[in-house]
C-alpha cells in the first residue's frame, strides 16, 4: 500500500524528529488500496502505525494532539490553536473530480466513490473551477445525526461526518490525515439536509499563523470565500439539479461558532458509538473505540480488508470528465 505520512511524526535514525513541527498526528496513518482505481470495486483502507487496520470514521481521533520536541521551545501562537486543531481525513485532493468519500454503511468504512444511477460520479467543472477548489475531506468521529433538527438551518443533518474544505497551498494526496486549524464554517442546504461545511488550514501551511478566524481568509485568500459559495451552490446544476440553498443567507459563521457545531457532531458520533442512537445503516465497526460495543478483534478487521477484491491496474477515466461547463448567471 502507499505510505501516508503525517510531516511532523517523521523521526531520524538518531531518533531526533524531523521536523520542527510542535503539532504531531498521534499516529501516522496509512492507506491500502483494495480493487482497480476508477471502477465501483475501489476501496482504500486505513492502518495505524503499527500496521493495523482501522476504520478512518471510528478510530482516528478527533482532536489532534500537541507535543514539544525536546530541542525547540513551543511556538506560542496568537490563537489557542489546542481547542481549534484537528485530524481531517482527506477523501478528495484538489483539483481533482472523482467524488471520493468515506463508505459510512461498509465495515471499516474505507473511502470510495459515490455512485450515481449507476455510474462512478464526477463533479463537473463549472468556469472557472477545475474540480474542487479546496482540498476536501472530513473530521473523523463526528457525524450529522439525521434525527437531529438543527436549530439553526432547521433541518435534519446529512447522515455523514462533518465535511471540511482545507484552504492551504499544497496539494494533498486521497487518504492523508493532516491537523488543521479549523476558521469557520458555512451552512450548506442539500436537498433538505443540514451539510456544514468546515472551512480549515492545514497547520503544516507555511502561513497558517495568518490565518485564526474566517475574516483572514477573506483578507488573505480574497475571492476564495466568494468562490466557495458559488462552487457549492452550483456543483450539482449540470446533472440537471437545482442550485443548492444556505443557512445563514449563506454567510460564513466563524471559528467559535464552527468549534461548537463540531463539538455537538462529535457527541452524536459518541452516542451512535454506544448505542444511545440510532445508527440506521451505518457501520460503527472499529478496533480502539473503549466500551463501544461495536469494538472489534484486530484478526477480523485484517480479514474484512482481505476479502476485498484484489488491487488491479486503474480503468481509463471517460473523456466527459474534463468537459468545462458554463453557466448563465
Amino acid at each position: 500500500g502507499s505510505l501516508r505520512l503525517c510531516r511532523a511524526t517523521l523521526t531520524h535514525c538518531s531518533g531526533r524528529p524531523v521536523a520542527s513541527s510542535r503539532w504531531v498526528s498521534m499516529q501516522a496513518y496509512r492507506t491500502e488500496e483494495r480493487g482497480r482505481p476508477n471502477t465501483a470495486e475501489y476501496r482504500l483502507y486505513f492502518k495505524n502505525s503499527d500496521g493495523k487496520f482501522i476504520s478512518p470514521f471510528h478510530d482516528i481521533p478527533l482532536h489532534a494532539r500537541a507535543e514539544q520536541d525536546s530541542d525547540v521551545p513551543a511556538k506560542k501562537s496568537k490563537s489557542n490553536w489546542d481547542k481549534n486543531v484537528f485530524n481531517m481525513v482527506v477523501e478528495v485532493p484538489r483539483w481533482t473530480n472523482a467524488k471520493m468519500e468515506i463508505a459510512t454503511k461498509e465495515l471499516l468504512n474505507p473511502i470510495k466513490q459515490d455512485i450515481k444511477k449507476g455510474k462512478l460520479r464526477y463533479v463537473s467543472n463549472i468556469f472557472p473551477h477545475k474540480g474542487y477548489i479546496w482540498n476536501y475531506g472530513a473530521l473523523p468521529q463526528t457525524w450529522e445525526d439525521p434525527k437531529h433538527v438543527d436549530n439553526d438551518t432547521k433541518c435534519c443533518g446529512d447522515n455523514d461526518p462533518i465535511d471540511v474544505c482545507e484552504i492551504g497551498s499544497k496539494v494533498c494526496a486521497r487518504g492523508d490525515v493532516i491537523q488543521v486549524k479549523v476558521l469557520g464554517i458555512l451552512a450548506l442546504v442539500d436537498e433538505g439536509e443540514t451539510d456544514w461545511k468546515v472551512i480549515a488550514v492545514n497547520i503544516d501551511d507555511p502561513d497558517a499563523e495568518k490565518f485564526n478566524d474566517i475574516e483572514d481568509v477573506r483578507k488573505h485568500k480574497p475571492g476564495y470565500l466568494e468562490a466557495t459559495v458559488d462552487w457549492l451552490r452550483t456543483y450539482k446544476v449540470p446533472d440537471g439539479k437545482p442550485e443548492n440553498q444556505f443557512g445563514f443567507n449563506g454567510e460564513f459563521k466563524g471559528q467559535d461558532f464552527a468549534v461548537e457545531v463540531i463539538k455537538s457532531t462529535h457527541e452524536y458520533w459518541k452516542n451512535m458509538l454506544h448505542k444511545k442512537s440510532d445508527k440506521g445503516e451505518i457501520e460503527c465497526k472499529n478496533v480502539s473505540v473503549s466500551e463501544s460495543p461495536f469494538c472489534c478483534p484486530e484478526d477480523e478487521a485484517a480479514s474484512i480488508v482481505q476479502s476485498a477484491p484484489s488491487p488491479g491496474s486503474p480503468n481509463k477515466v471517460s473523456s466527459d470528465v474534463d468537459k468545462w461547463h458554463f453557466l448563465n448567471k
